[in-house]
């Protein structure tokens, strides 16, 4: 299909709440396989529609590894249903937010509530890696990134950073 172009931070559209989706159509099922073949090309784990500027609440990810084969798994109207009481921290990146890790906290299990491609409810427990994967996509469609988990001063200057080379990219 396509690759399209990642939106990187500041773009507004990545701190907007995204659109619910009312019918699984054709434009639909590929929305999902572009955003599959973006996140492959990236390369990432999982990517929300408003990270290639789509406002619509669908994500994709696949935690298999370089030499397993793929398990793509596309959630649309995804909505989290249980949160764990365990915490864990683990280091999260972000394809909209180039090259920087941080250590986020985030419950180590959750139930999530979906429609997938067929259109049919699916309701999913996950935990760990899937756990915080889930849980950093569905943060994109209401327009909250991981950065938005650390201190005041961490966020700033990564702001800050992606300010500064925007701006001179613009020039």
């Amino acid at each position: 299909m396509a690759i399209r172009p990642i939106l990187i931070i500041p773009d507004a559209r990545l701190r907007a709440v995204a659109d619910p989706i009312v019918e699984v159509d054709e434009e639909i099922k590929t929305l999902a396989k572009d955003m599959l073949d973006t996140m492959y090309d990236a390369p990432g784990i999982g990517l929300a529609a408003p990270q290639i500027g789509v406002m619509k609440r669908i994500v994709v990810m696949d935690l298999a590894g370089e030499k397993e084969t793929p398990q793509p798994l596309v959630m649309i109207n995804p909505e989290i249903t249980h949160f764990g009481e365990e915490i864990q921290v683990t280091e999260e990146g972000c394809l909209s937010i180039p090259e920087l890790y941080y250590e986020v906290e985030r419950p180590s299990t959750v139930t999530v509530k979906y429609t997938d491609l067929d259109g049919q409810e699916v309701t999913k427990d996950a935990d760990g890696k899937l756990a915080v994967c889930i849980q950093h996509e569905l943060d994109h469609l209401d327009g909250v990134l991981y950065i938005d988990y650390l201190s005041r001063l961490k966020r700033d200057r990564v702001i800050k950073k992606f300010e500064k080379q925007a701006k001179l990219a613009a020039r």
